[in-house]
């Protein structure tokens, strides 16, 4: 494929813009090669600057589950913008975007809408603080949290695909705050609970991980967390940023039967456009401004256009089959990758939940950070390329999920499956 325009533009990038990009893992550094440039989406395909096509399976890390430029989602941003972009006041749209989210997730009883996943869930964080009136936190080696400084610790994603386990610029004594413990392992909770229950406000953690890869919980696992965090007065936040929307309607909760104390979201529930939140048990959030003493706000928190594409998205969503026909497409693509690669003589490892998947480049079984690591990462960029060449957009880190969304049918899966033929082929040959 000719790329020379996204060259280009990358060339003319790097001069003004750290890196050449505007979130790290675009940058491809952990594939090698240029960043591609993209002009437009249409459905499960994007476009890029030099007029090359891909199924995407990125969807805009998650947030396209129903693919790009989705018509009632295009229209009803239209019409909001038509009546002003944002307000710096209170809407209709909003008070039925929270209503929608309370009534489809049982654990959240209120919400405050934000603008990004990271502000949920550093909010999250300072409510659960506020309320419990303990400083520190548990999270989870790999788990991402978006990038505030308090969740830079083992994080997982981006910041594992440069190398860069912690991040200068977050104190110390900040940093201090901040315990982790492996992923899918209930002995290293209840070691760090027994030491330390006292003085935890909350675990949080990605029910699904996404930003180690897909990283799926064992039987029991997330039950048992709860189960601990209620025995210790700890306050449970589920990071649903990727799940929320995309699992099931309701969410990760739904489908592993969970009611966390506080829920972050964004992504799905912006329909493509910024817009987050965070909710939970009301006696917990009537501890958030101006209702209680905990203060957070945004100017463009809850503004109409993202509110008028979240609503159209979710509402999309709730039409009957959706899900199942989700999981159709995304089993296929499972099993194909699976099949191909067997083929091809290629180890590799798939973990998929619903439409979230990783095709790890590793013979082992991938249940947490450490195993995760035992991936071939320069097998997986030269599959990577090998896949890009042959018209499939995937996330450009050994350390991401894909994401399927419901503008794929047929077509685009014989399309990904026969590039992961040749790709896998290449590899079985090369090494």
């Amino acid at each position: 494929m000719n790329h020379a325009h996204s060259q280009a533009l990358f060339a003319r990038a790097q001069a003004r813009i750290p890196g050449g990009v505007n979130s790290p893992v675009r940058a491809f550094r952990g594939v090698g090669g240029d960043p591609v440039f993209f002009r437009e989406g249409s459905g499960a395909w994007l476009t890029d600057v030099d007029g090359n096509r891909y199924v995407d399976l990125v969807g805009s890390w998650g947030p396209l589950i129903l693919g790009h430029a989705y018509p009632p989602i295009v229209e009803a941003i239209i019409d909001a913008a038509r009546r002003g972009s944002s307000y710096g006041a209170p809407h209709a749209g909003e008070v039925e975007f929270a209503e929608l989210i309370c009534g489809t997730m049982p654990a959240v009883e209120m919400v405050r809408l934000v603008s990004s996943g990271t502000e949920a869930t550093v909010a999250a964080i300072r409510v659960a603080r506020g309320f419990t009136g303990r400083e520190h936190i548990l999270k989870f080696e790999g788990c991402f949290h978006g990038a505030g400084d308090p969740f830079l610790v083992k994080a997982g994603s981006g910041v594992e695909t440069l190398g860069l386990p912690d991040s200068p610029g977050v104190p110390a004594a900040l940093a201090k705050l901040t315990l982790t413990a492996p992923f899918n392992d209930l002995a290293a909770v209840e070691r760090i609970f027994a030491e330390k229950g006292k003085d935890i406000a909350c675990a949080i953690i990605e029910p699904v991980v996404g930003n180690m890869g897909v990283l799926v919980p064992r039987p029991g696992y997330l039950e048992g967390l709860q189960a601990l965090c209620q025995k210790h007065g700890v306050l449970l936040v589920l990071d649903e940023v990727m799940t929320g929307f995309r699992l099931a309607r309701g969410g990760a909760q739904e489908l592993y039967g969970l009611k966390p104390d506080l829920t972050t979201m964004a992504k799905v529930i912006g329909g493509g456009m910024p817009l987050g939140a965070y909710g939970g048990r009301a006696d917990i959030m009537r501890k958030v401004a101006p209702a209680g003493p905990v203060y957070q706000s945004g100017t463009l928190s809850g503004n109409p256009v993202a509110v008028a594409a979240g609503l159209a998205c979710l509402k999309a969503l709730a039409a009957p089959g959706t899900y199942s026909r989700l999981e159709q497409v995304s089993r296929m693509l499972e099993e194909g990758f699976i099949a191909e690669a067997k083929a091809a003589g290629v180890p590799v490892t798939v973990n998929r939940v619903g439409s979230m998947l990783t095709v790890f480049f590793t013979a082992e079984p991938v249940f947490d950070y450490t195993s995760a690591k035992t991936s071939d990462t320069g097998r997986f960029g030269r599959f990577f390329h090998a896949m890009l060449d042959a018209g499939v957009y995937l996330p450009p880190s050994q350390y991401e999920a894909a994401f399927v969304s419901l503008a794929m049918g047929e077509a685009e899966v014989a399309h990904v499956l026969g590039a992961a033929r040749k790709a896998f082929a290449s590899l079985g040959q090369t090494g």
